[in-house]
């Protein structure tokens, strides 16, 4: 077989030129300017949109269009951390993980025509508030609230923090560490100068940005090699003069451009991908808490649509911009992101297990221009500002607002305030002690960490809601034991993965069967399976639910009138949820501490000190304006469903018919990529 040494030694740098190479004068200004522009454009976002009540607060005042809605579905789901990850993934393993993308493709259109609807239609604003509408009681709220508080930790903000932490590594050829500590600083600054509002909007600036400049490094990519067919032939060659020729590190699989693999012996068994793939897809796309609020921000549920459509033709790209171009980072990078040696990829990147997630940024950082390669890191992590300050903004609100208030009811609104800032900082330390297992785990390869770690935890709530919103007679007790059941046993396998590290490609494998053999898209349709029954049968053998936790909670009964005192269950259920709270924080700030202020004021308008509370109260959107009034607002009634789910009949027939010719078109990519 031939070896890597054909490809032009000036394609290969060396160690030390990976070492050396790093940002430029103009790299770095052009890195600053860019932030000073996000920054720029998310404190006009704030002037413009009211965060002091609940709409405002949570949904960005309900009134975006649908670009800007698809932009940031799009923007938050792909962030440096799935550059990082599937560039990554491509370069260890081929095309395979596409899968992953086009999958959220139908996933995503799946929220939008079956389960924005149904969540319109009851009026929730948080996913915990919707299953205590529906099923009733506290247990399943609170069980749902610090599952997703572990979810947020395990797969989103610790690999965040690790992914552009990669980043700057590779370009100022800092410590990991160091450019952790230098990221969440940054971070700090961002979140202070973000909103919510301000992040849809800065997610539609970076979402143009980014699909370019990852289209302007995808054609220095191909150019660089030589086009696709030369891709297809160099690949198999790329062999790092680590692997000793008797053994199967650093070699390229065989089937690197086929999605549908073997359903035993591979890496991503195509059963598997079609089925056990989907359900934690689902959880993601139609649950989980950052991508359903920014559906629930648009204005009707046709621009909800949209949005989703937008997002779902532009998941066709990853594989062209992220996972092709990290399969050219290694046959142009050989001996750097495919190393087989332990020792020398620690040398490299400082992960034993390999070094295939540095794939992106080496591209980034070796092909593009000066000038061109500071705005496009800028862009990697402004993406990761925004997707952190998301989740943050998400995890701590679900803390706060779904399990503080239910320690202290009484719990005064400052109380809630520096809990859910002081909250955001455990997170931070909780994820940084986390990375050393990202880093080990699934060999380096930073998109399957993610993706195995959700088949654990994610379907049995993907079945929960399912059976909520699609079947009447599931009630809490149904639900609450069957996600109980499928949770315990996908903690264990968790657990078991972490104790049993797969070991290296030389080493034996004496794992247990359960984790040798079982690969984790089996277990989660497992998972997903063994939660169903338990639903089915409890909920059969039990009282079924009352009307008011199925009213305009389900498909089938979006279009009911509603219970009686429809609006008085809302205010109770909104309070139970602790979402009235955020809406009374202005007013109840002015009953108790804003008093200060306004004296300060009278007295000396020109303070210093007043001025700067005032300052800071704004940033928090704690402001209140004459207008407000000084009471509580009462909260909005509930609309008849009639009005909440219209659509014209010429914009619905546009939509539909558009959602046939993507799924049709990303059918085709499946067939012809199988």
């Amino acid at each position: 077989m031939e070896t890597s040494s054909e490809i032009p030694s000036q394609s290969m740098p060396t160690t030390d030129a990976f070492r050396t190479k790093s940002l430029e004068v103009a790299d770095i200004v052009v890195l600053v300017l860019y932030f000073v522009f996000v920054l720029a454009v998310g404190l006009w976002s704030m002037w413009r949109t009211k965060r002091n009540t609940v709409t405002g607060y949570f949904l960005a005042g309900k009134s975006m269009v649908w670009w800007p809605v698809g932009a940031s579905l799009f923007s938050s789901n792909v962030g440096s951390g799935h550059f990082i990850g599937l560039a990554g993934s491509g370069a260890a393993s081929g095309i395979a993980v596409t899968a992953y993308e086009w999958n959220g493709l139908f996933c995503v259109l799946a929220l939008a025509w079956f389960f924005l609807p149904i969540y319109i239609s009851a009026g929730v604003t948080t996913m915990p508030e919707y299953l205590q509408k529906r099923f009733g009681g506290k247990r399943i709220q609170i069980f749902l609230s610090i599952l997703y508080l572990f979810i947020y930790i395990f797969t989103k903000i610790s690999v965040d923090i690790y992914a552009g932490a990669l980043f700057i590594q590779q370009a100022l050829q800092w410590d990991l560490y160091v450019a952790v500590c230098g990221l969440l600083a940054i971070t700090a600054i961002y979140t202070v100068a973000g909103g919510l509002a301000a992040v849809i909007y800065t997610d539609t600036l970076q979402t143009v940005i980014m699909i370019l400049g990852a289209l302007i490094l995808m054609g220095y990519s191909f150019v660089e090699i030589g086009g696709y067919e030369a891709l297809t032939e160099k690949y198999f060659n790329a062999i790092p003069k680590t692997n000793l020729g008797n053994s199967s590190c650093g070699l390229p699989r065989e089937d690197a451009f086929h999605i549908f693999r073997d359903p035993i012996t591979s890496d991503l068994p195509w059963p598997g991908v079609l089925v056990g793939m989907t359900i934690p897809s689902l959880w993601y796309w139609c649950t989980d808490q950052v991508i359903v609020q920014r559906s629930l921000s648009a204005k009707n549920l046709s621009h909800a649509k949209g949005g989703s459509l937008m997002a779902a033709f532009l998941k066709v790209l990853p594989l062209f911009v992220m996972v092709l171009p990290g399969m050219i980072s290694r046959v142009l990078f050989t001996d750097q992101v495919a190393c087989a040696d332990p020792v020398i990829c620690k040398q490299i990147c400082g992960n034993p297990s390999g070094c295939s997630d540095i794939a992106y940024p080496k591209l980034v950082i070796e092909l593009l221009p000066t000038g061109l390669r500071g705005l496009m890191m800028s862009v990697m992590i402004a993406a990761l500002m925004s997707s952190l300050t998301s989740i943050f903004n998400s995890a701590s609100t679900i803390f706060t607002m779904d399990l503080w208030r239910h320690i202290r009811p009484r719990a005064m609104e400052w109380e809630l305030m520096i809990v859910g800032r002081v909250f955001v900082l455990v997170l931070v330390v909780v994820s940084i002690l986390w990375i050393p297992l990202v880093q080990a785990s699934q060999g380096g390869q930073l998109f399957i960490y993610i993706q195995s770690i959700s088949s654990y935890l994610q379907p049995p709530v993907t079945v929960v809601f399912m059976a909520g919103c699609f079947w009447k007679r599931t009630n809490e007790k149904g639900a609450f034991w069957g996600m109980t059941t499928g949770l315990v046993v996908g903690v264990t396998r968790m657990v078991l993965d972490f104790i049993y590290v797969a070991p290296q490609c030389d080493q034996p494998d004496t794992r247990p069967g359960v984790v040798k053999y079982v690969h984790y898209l089996y277990l989660s349709m497992i998972l997903g399976a063994l939660t169903l029954i338990t639903v089915v049968v409890v909920s059969l053998f039990t009282e079924p639910p009352s009307k008011e936790n199925v009213s305009r909670l389900t498909w089938f009964t979006r279009f009911d009138a509603g219970v009686e005192n429809l609006e008085q269950v809302t205010e109770e259920s909104n309070m139970q949820n602790g979402v009235r709270s955020l809406e009374s924080i202005p007013e109840k700030i002015e009953s108790t501490s804003s008093t200060e202020v306004l004296s300060e004021n009278a007295t000396d308008k020109h303070s210093f000190l007043s001025r700067l509370k005032k300052a800071t109260l704004w940033l928090c959107g704690m402001d209140r304006r004459e207008e407000d009034g000084l009471g509580p607002a009462p909260p909005p009634p509930l609309e008849p469903a009639d009005k909440l789910l219209y659509e014209r009949p010429v914009i619905r027939h546009i939509l539909n018919s558009s959602v046939i010719i993507c799924m049709s078109g990303a059918v085709f990519l499946w067939a012809y990529f199988a």
